[in-house]
């Protein structure tokens, strides 16, 4: 009996004893790992690929040069040409041959950006960066309303059907924070989390990330990048990964590709969680969940909050001159800095003095006590709050 027959025999009985096991009557899924370009050499990704082969979750594909380990795996063999491994990669996965892959270099298309996954250091707890690589727009508030739906994507297709969502303390955060909530007030199902400090909130700090304090943590690409590569690699130096699940999936209005990007740093035990995250989102039907969020989102006027947001700026004002000073006591938080001074000509145009500040949270507007009220209503008509 001839290697290949014992290798369509053995498949055989494993998808008989997998139908056995679930009750359903369908082949197993497959899942590629292309094996060229690592920093670390193949060393890694063969012992990725036998950790894989041991749990016996689904079938592993490999593309790539033909190392001799690869006998022992379905193997589509290549030249160290990177460009060759991603066209194969892409004809399989469009096929439907393999219903994800795991790969260490990716041009995605504009609009599309990566959920990694990692295990937070206090408690263990799983969280998504939304996002790590990619761009999903070139407007950076525009990209992390964008992220927030592709975070909460990742979220589903791996089983948590209401997942908590924050907003990293980043430029643009009370922004994207006030387009989110409009989004959830038109009927867009988002459920945010609360930080863990005294003063709570959606925006989250840095004790929120090593707590993870929700489950998808909305940034921008390479604010997220950046801390993939300090949540993987913390305990190793920083040039080995070895904790998490790689940079995640590429998700966007109308993507329906299953491709997991690692780094090249990554090792093994990335590896194998990052092939383990693209067959979950393979069996979670990442595509389907993709298009109905979107979907959802855009019912909900996605389309319209993004288009503010990425409006080109009016004009600059005429020079606004401010009230008669007064003793400024009373706080007013929320602002995004880079609208600060702008939110302080907004109140002087209405007669109320104000000066910008920097409290314990981030930045303030101060105004008097008596003035409160009023100085919150006119920020709100003017979508600073």
């Amino acid at each position: 009996m001839s290697d290949q027959v014992k290798q369509t025999v053995k498949k055989v009985f494993e998808d008989l004893a997998t139908s056995l096991e679930t009750g359903r009557m369908e082949s197993r899924f497959k899942i590629g790992l292309t094996i060229d370009g690592s920093e670390l050499g193949t060393e890694v990704m063969k012992e990725a690929a036998y950790a894989i082969k041991q749990k016996n979750l689904f079938d592993l594909i490999l593309i790539g040069s033909d190392v001799e380990w690869a006998k022992d795996f379905e193997h589509y063999s290549t030249t160290t040409c990177q460009k060759e491994s991603a066209e194969i990669m892409e004809e399989l996965l469009d096929s439907g041959e393999i219903k994800g892959c795991v790969t260490l270099h990716y041009n995605f298309p504009i609009g599309v950006s990566t959920v990694g996954k990692v295990l937070t250091p206090a408690l263990g707890r799983e969280l998504f960066l939304a996002t790590t690589t990619g761009t999903t727009s070139g407007v950076r508030n525009e990209a992390m309303v964008l992220n927030a739906i592709n975070g909460i994507v990742a979220a589903k297709a791996c089983g948590i059907n209401q997942p908590t969502v924050g907003i990293l303390n980043v430029e643009g955060a009370k922004t994207v924070e006030r387009s989110l909530m409009a989004l959830q007030e038109n009927g867009y199902e988002l459920t945010f989390g609360t930080s863990q400090r005294e003063d709570g909130g959606k925006v989250l700090r840095g004790n929120d990330l090593l707590l993870g304090s929700v489950d998808v943590v909305v940034c921008d690409s390479l604010t997220g990048n950046l801390l993939m590569k300090l949540f993987s690699a913390y305990t190793s130096g920083g040039n080995y990964e070895t904790l998490g699940a790689g940079y995640g999936p590429g998700i966007g209005r109308n993507y329906d590709r299953n491709i997991c990007i690692i780094s090249r740093a990554s090792g093994a035990p990335v590896i194998a969680n990052a092939l383990e995250y693209a067959y979950q989102l393979a069996q979670g039907k990442l595509d389907k969940i993709s298009q109905s969020e979107y979907q959802k989102a855009d019912q909900a006027g996605l389309k319209q909050i993004c288009a503010d947001l990425t409006a080109t700026p009016a004009a600059e004002a005429k020079e606004i001159e401010p009230p008669a000073k007064e003793i400024v006591t009373s706080e007013i938080a929320g602002i995004e800095i880079m609208e600060l001074e702008d939110a302080v000509k907004v109140l002087w145009e209405a007669k109320i003095y104000a000066e910008s500040g920097m409290g314990c949270t981030g930045p303030i507007v101060l105004v008097n006590e008596k003035n409160l009220t009023k100085a919150q209503d006119e920020l709100k008509r003017a979508s600073y709050l």
